[in-house]
């Protein structure tokens, strides 16, 4: 029933987006001084929703997982770090295999965490072109690292545009990540009154150590849409 609340807020949200996307007028591109121009850059360091990351910069889906455009065709992907820090240090995480079709909002990856395993949902549809060798290695690049080293594999997407249509970005993003954190402190507000605190409101790297082993299993689901 949660999840088909989520989702169903999910696509009200998308389509307010989508007619206010329609009445945004396009403004001409004009020729900027060098002060200006790098004014102009954007911020590198990400914004924090309720304690966590969330770079203005990716598209992201409600189960938690990332696209990034590399090109008009291959598109990287990962978990975002809500996920990252709900899982915390995995045991061992199962990627695809390179050139096995992935759909969106399906099984894309395994984790593993104390005898305990959850899906995550991809965030695109397409060709698995290749997998991060060094995550399977060492999960918890996950972890230290969700939007750079801790990828999980990039895709090719013959049809990219529409997935991304179908994915947060900006405000919305943010939103969805603030009602996450607000649920994830609902679920356990003990736990994440701790986790939520450190380093004036960024949460701390393995929210899941906090959890109870026979709960974390069903809140990762619930989350991970899965």
């Amino acid at each position: 029933m949660t999840v088909l609340l989520v989702l169903f807020t999910f696509a009200s949200f998308l389509l307010i987006d989508y007619f206010r996307t329609r009445k945004a007028v396009v403004q001409p591109a004009l020729q900027m001084s060098t002060a200006k121009q790098a004014a102009a850059v954007p911020r590198l360091q990400p914004a924090l929703v309720g304690g966590f990351a969330v770079p203005e910069h990716l598209r992201y889906h409600p189960g938690h997982t990332w696209a990034l455009s590399e090109s008009p065709n291959l598109v990287r992907v990962g978990m975002d770090d809500f996920a990252s820090k709900l899982t915390g240090k995995l045991d061992s995480i199962t990627l695809p295999q390179r050139g096995q079709w992935i759909r969106q909002g399906q099984k894309i990856c395994t984790l593993y965490r104390d005898d305990a395993s959850v899906d995550m949902v991809s965030p695109i549809e397409g060709t698995v072109s290749a997998i991060n060798e060094a995550l399977a290695a060492d999960p918890k690049l996950a972890l230290r690292d969700p939007y750079g080293e801790g990828w999980l594999v990039t895709v090719q997407a013959p049809d990219a545009k529409t997935s991304f249509r179908n994915l947060l970005g900006g405000a919305m993003a943010r939103w969805w990540t603030e009602e996450s954190a607000s649920r994830l402190q609902r679920h356990m507000p003990m736990a994440t009154a701790g986790a939520c605190a450190q380093d004036g409101g960024v949460a701390v790297d393995d929210i899941a150590a906090q959890i109870a082993k026979q709960d974390w299993l069903p809140l990762a689901k619930e989350f991970f849409l899965s």
